[in-house]
């Protein structure tokens, strides 16, 4: 099920690289310990088919695309979030359980080519790669739906918590200007 897998993450990626492997691993990894259940036939976790398992990614680097083939995390669902700090680290949750793990990948030998990272990280073992900690970011609340709202400048259609009243219009962010006293 493993090489299926793969497979999936590589077709979705459209190649494969050291990165897409950091993430897999990471997948594989989390399922290990928080004990989730994977769907056999489809190979992707059968409960995060809503928000039940979430990720919150410290990259946007490739192995998030791992990351959303295996346990079906995506941002459309409001499963797959980013703290962008560029660390190889990823926080996961599980809402059903309180589960959650914090993964942030160990320092690799230097001077490696990218084949030769590719090969090393391919090589080992998802314990091996990552230390494991607490996470530190609280868990989020569930994504919210809100109603759309026409923007009184341009017309176009925008989430109403993204709508921002200027002069009594609703505006939305890209025609609304802040007010900021200073250029901080």
């Amino acid at each position: 099920m493993e090489k299926l897998m793969w497979e999936k993450c590589a077709d979705f990626h459209g190649h494969v690289c050291g990165g897409l492997t950091i993430g897999y691993k990471a997948a594989l990894y989390a399922i290990e310990l928080m004990d989730l259940k994977l769907d056999k036939e489809l190979g992707s976790s059968s409960i995060s088919s809503d928000e039940e398992i979430v990720c919150i990614c410290e990259n946007d680097a490739c192995g998030v695309d791992a990351i959303q083939v295996i346990l079906g995390c995506t941002i459309g669902k409001g499963n797959l979030l980013f703290h962008m700090t560029g660390k190889q680290a990823f926080s996961f949750y599980n809402r059903d359980t309180n589960q959650s793990v914090r993964l942030v990948l160990k320092s690799a030998p230097k001077g490696m080519t990218r084949e030769e990272s590719f090969d090393y990280y391919q090589s080992c073992k998802p314990r091996d790669m990552f230390d494991v900690k607490d996470t530190a970011i609280k868990l989020p609340e569930k994504a919210q739906i809100f109603r759309s709202i026409d923007c009184e400048l341009c017309h176009e259609r925008t989430s109403e918590n993204m709508i921002r009243l200027e002069d009594g219009k609703s505006l939305c962010l890209d025609c609304y200007n802040p007010y900021t006293r200073f250029d901080l």
